[in-house]
């Protein structure tokens, strides 16, 4: 990844963030994760999840601890 995908970034900062997403999505890949599905869960779940243990919402860790019950969207099954 480089200068082209950051080509429209408008700043640095958002340069950054698209950077950060891209990785997380990268990562998402790498570990057989679909990342609609792991977005939707940790999204849901980052307000209840203790802080302490905020190591688990990483895709590696997410996959051994939440792949089985993923947290699902109000709109999953519904056709559109």
């Amino acid at each position: 990844m480089g200068r082209r995908n950051w080509l429209f970034c408008w700043t640095e900062v958002g340069a950054r963030h698209a950077g950060i997403v891209q990785s997380l999505l990268a990562t998402c890949r790498l570990h057989g994760i679909d990342a609609t599905t792991y977005l939707i869960d940790v999204l849901q779940r980052v307000g209840q999840h203790p802080a302490s243990r905020v190591a688990e919402l990483t895709p590696r860790l997410w996959k051994q601890h939440f792949t089985d019950q993923p947290l699902r969207s109000d709109l999953h099954g519904i056709g559109v």
